[in-house]
């Protein structure tokens, strides 16, 4: 197995994680010197606060860790395209490179709705990869959307009666 397939299924572990919230099962690591130093998984709903994303949950850590904000030789792993605010987060720090599981037409911003990652006038540009392990956390997310619109269904058939 090579390295970022390793370090995706880590990601993939921390989306569980959210999954078993019933979040979005989104999940992130960041790696330094071939080490996981960051973790973070999607917890909006739980913490009730739109900045409760994997990503930069995964980056304070790093930051923590390493003492300092910024990431230059460090290595993103999420499961999906990170949104706007994710994206700007990334740059921010200084990541080199991002590896990411499946896209996101809706609201990614490292390829699909726009690449925040790659912008030639920002001060600092980061390496993507796409499709690491995309399957699997493809599948994790259309699965838990599956699910969310099943039990919305029940929920607004009961309140019917």
């Amino acid at each position: 197995m090579e390295a970022k397939e390793k370090y995706m299924k880590e990601a993939i572990k921390q989306a569980k994680k959210a999954y078993a919230l019933e979040e979005v099962p989104i999940g992130c690591v960041i790696v330094y010197g071939g080490k996981i130093i960051g973790r973070g998984y999607n917890r909006r709903m739980t913490d009730k606060t739109a900045l409760a994303h994997a990503e930069l949950t995964a980056i304070k850590k790093a930051c923590k860790r390493i003492g300092d904000w910024r990431l230059d030789d460090c290595e993103m792993y999420v499961t999906l395209e990170p949104c706007q605010m994710c994206s700007g987060a990334i740059v921010q720090s200084r990541i080199k490179k991002v590896y990411i599981g499946c896209m996101n037409p809706k609201a990614g911003c490292a390829g699909s709705v726009m690449n925040m990652l790659q912008v030639p006038q920002f001060n600092h540009q980061v390496e993507t990869e796409k499709g690491v392990l995309e399957e699997e956390c493809s599948k994790m997310l259309s699965a838990f959307f599956k699910e969310l619109r099943k039990k919305q269904k029940v929920e607004k058939d009961q309140n019917k009666e």
